[in-house]
């Protein structure tokens, strides 16, 4: 027999409707991540690609349409709500506790009644080889340091959903590809992934399934082989057409 949630969408947005004034951020978004599945978003800067993390994520509760998780319409939920179903993020700059510990950091982002959250903040930190930084400052870390801790106070929560902000941005080389061989650890024991990224390389490897968005509308979707060939994502790059 199949197994209707296994095989449902985790995450499903309908005609999702965004504006600021005169600014239409979001014009009508569909889109639909499958359950364990690491699926990319990608599109020119202010296409409106971190508008939709805020409203799913519940940071932004003034969009129209809707948004389902697990099968539960969210739109409008609480940030911590929406956090404590299963859904979390991370953001575009990093979001450290400057004057907590890094392990500090880590604990506070867990489940109050979570009485494993040191040995498992122990653990994260030693699968990313920062486990000597227990004790230092968050304002002391590096920027990829510091973007890490981020990604890894997420986990404390075990999300089966995690949406990613651009989370390579300034992080050097090393630092990087922990993040990225951490994402497929995860995705292999079943977490589902969203992930904004300019990397296109990075969106081939780990994706499969891309959405392009662009001017607050989804122009394209499938893998990124068909969605780079596409006239409307090349016009939105670079302004121009495929010869």
């Amino acid at each position: 027999m199949v197994n209707a949630v296994a095989d449902s969408p985790i995450l499903q947005v309908f005609d999702l409707h965004r504006d600021f004034g005169g600014v239409h951020a979001l014009k009508g978004v569909d889109l639909e991540v499958a359950r364990g599945s690491i699926t990319g978003l990608i599109g020119p800067n202010g296409s409106g690609k971190t508008t939709l993390f805020q409203v799913i994520s519940g940071m932004d509760p003034d969009a129209t349409g809707e948004v389902r998780f697990d099968g539960e319409s969210i739109l409008g939920r609480k940030p911590y709500q929406i956090y404590h179903r299963g859904l979390a993020r991370t953001f575009q700059l990093s979001r450290v506790f400057p004057d907590l510990t890094v392990l500090e950091n880590l604990v506070v982002a867990a489940h109050r009644k979570d009485k494993g959250a040191r040995s498992r903040a122990l653990e994260l930190l030693t699968r990313v080889k920062l486990q000597d930084y227990t004790e230092v400052k968050g304002s002391d870390l590096s920027y990829g340091q510091q973007k890490l801790i981020e990604f890894l106070r997420v986990l404390m929560s075990e999300p089966s959903m995690i949406l990613l902000d651009e989370p390579a941005a300034g992080v050097n080389p090393t630092l990087r590809q922990t993040l990225w061989d951490m994402v497929r650890h995860l995705n292999g024991l079943g977490t589902t992934f969203v992930i904004i990224e300019h990397n296109m390389e990075v969106i081939a490897d780990l994706c499969r399934e891309v959405y392009v968005l662009a001017e607050g509308e989804i122009i394209a979707q499938g893998d990124f082989a068909k969605v780079r060939e596409d006239e409307r994502v090349l016009e939105a790059y670079f302004g121009k057409r495929k010869l």
